[in-house]
């Protein structure tokens, strides 16, 4: 079986070399063998997975016309509702919580007649870079189990670079998805802000949440892109725009686009010295395949990341205040020592409260709360907006020079699990290039550029104006093409 890309596999499923059922039952062999170390899944879903498999190769058999994904296994990030199994957000909140609805992107899998395996592991309510936040323990970097995958899509971008799924569904709120996908080695994109619904997108950043696809090759992103985007009137902010063959600008020539940089981003001293070295040989590559190259200032972007942790949080404070004990998820138990100072329900909530959430995501509440509150909403929370106006105003004067920017996805490889967990604001750095996209609603995407002296991958970042998907598609997809990428998994 050649597994390498979405492409190939479609290529042996149509010519009947292999059937979906061997396939699904290929991945879930992986997973039970190779996910013990990793923990990339939450829940996997063995008879619900051959069941579909099944169904798809009787329609093949019978001539019957397929969705787009037709028999590839593909995982789902823990935070998109599925009614066929658990939806906890690696919280203790939701544990064991069964949804009575699909999210719009589960439900546009469904019809691409996608095989579902399973849910993957995150950061708690997607409240992190490192996946260690959940509830149920860490996600292992699959190129080396003493290294974070990234977050809060970790367990996703993991589970495609062990070959633990052919692809799958992320959420980035603030990088959640290119992080992980620099950090493990693999393909991930970011949509434009309302092209993928958040119906069943359980909310942490409402204004900055968006789900979309990881893979092992760029064009294993366009196609399932293909899938799940598309408008939903359950949505308030899905677009009303036209899907594209999002698959096909992936082998599209990538001249005469023109391709900017941000010198200040590649100067930073953060950045590791060998991914500012693959980033310049990259802008030379492509100024050898005929594309202009621009400078440009975004002279806001250093606002970006004390803009976000002023904005997402505020949202998290109020979207997350709905988990109180008493209308659904987790119930603390009744303190019989109780005293009469405040009332039970109130001390109810509390409990609730405290032993539902981990720390993460009760410093992000206990943030946003203050934000918000009566005296410091027009000092934090107003003036983050009009910053977060301004990030955008940058953007939209940068791509009426360029057509893309490129710069670096994270400023480091991979680092230890543990090394920053107790450090918050070190984390929060690790998001230094990748929460402005969240901020200005425009799409983003990581690839791989290759392996680190120290053996972990290294990641490339490219940004688009919005609904440019296909252009940064082609612009990834001529890079992987000229330099001959193979796409190849941390565990053979």
């Amino acid at each position: 079986m050649d597994l390498t890309s979405l492409s190939s596999i479609q290529r042996q499923l149509a010519d009947r070399s292999l059937s979906s059922r061997e396939l699904t039952q290929h991945y879930l062999d992986r997973i039970a063998k190779l996910d013990g170390d990793i923990h990339s899944y939450l829940h996997v879903d063995p008879e619900g997975a051959l069941r579909a498999a099944d169904n798809v190769d009787a329609k093949r058999a019978n001539g019957e016309s397929m969705g787009v994904l037709a028999g590839i296994p593909i995982s789902v990030k823990d935070i998109l509702c599925t009614r066929s199994m658990p939806t906890t957000c690696a919280s203790k909140m939701l544990s064991g919580y069964m949804s009575p609805f699909d999210a719009h992107v589960i439900e546009k899998l469904q019809q691409s007649d996608a095989v579902l395996l399973g849910k993957t592991n995150l950061d708690e309510f997607a409240m992190g870079g490192s996946t260690e936040t959940g509830y149920q323990g860490p996600s292992r970097n699959p190129w080396n189990l003493n290294r974070t995958c990234g977050g809060s899509s970790g367990g996703s971008a993991a589970s495609v670079a062990a070959g633990l799924a052919a692809a799958s569904i992320g959420t980035d709120t603030g990088g959640s998805i290119r992080q992980p996908a620099a950090y493990c080695g693999v393909c991930g994109l970011k949509p434009t802000y309302g092209r993928v619904s958040r119906y069943g997108l359980i909310a942490y950043a409402s204004s900055l949440d968006q789900a979309g696809p990881f893979g092992l090759t760029v064009r294993d992103l366009g196609l399932v892109l293909e899938a799940i985007a598309g408008h939903d009137p359950r949505d308030s902010t899905s677009l009303h725009v036209d899907n594209e063959r999002f698959s096909e600008a992936a082998d599209k020539p990538v001249a005469p686009y023109r391709i900017g940089f941000v010198p200040e981003h590649l100067a930073s001293p953060g950045l590791d010295p060998e991914i500012r070295g693959k980033l310049v040989e990259a802008i030379a590559l492509y100024k050898k395949l005929g594309c202009q190259i621009v400078e440009l200032k975004l002279p806001h972007h250093r606002f970006a990341i004390p803009t976000y942790y002023i904005v997402a949080p505020s949202e998290a404070s109020s979207n997350l205040s709905r988990y109180d004990g008493a209308h659904y998820g987790f119930r603390s138990e009744p303190d019989k020592n109780h005293g009469s100072s405040e009332s039970p329900l109130v001390a109810m909530y509390k409990r609730s409260r405290s032993q539902g959430f981990g720390n993460e995501v009760k410093r992000r509440i206990m943030l946003g709360t203050y934000t918000l509150s009566a005296g410091y909403y027009d000092a934090y929370y107003l003036k983050a907006l009009k910053v977060r106006r301004l990030i955008r105003q940058d953007y939209d004067s940068a791509f009426e020079q360029v057509d893309a920017i490129l710069g670096p996805t994270t400023p480091t490889t991979p680092f230890e699990l543990g090394a920053k967990k107790d450090d918050p604001v070190q984390m929060y750095l690790e998001d230094l290039y990748t929460v402005s996209a969240n901020l200005a609603g425009i799409p983003a995407l990581s690839i791989p550029i290759g392996l680190h002296s120290n053996g972990l991958p290294m990641g490339l970042q490219l940004q688009g104006a919005p609904l440019s998907e296909s252009k940064l598609l082609t612009i990834a997809g001529a890079y992987h093409r000229e330099i001959d990428y193979q796409p190849r998994l941390a565990l053979a």
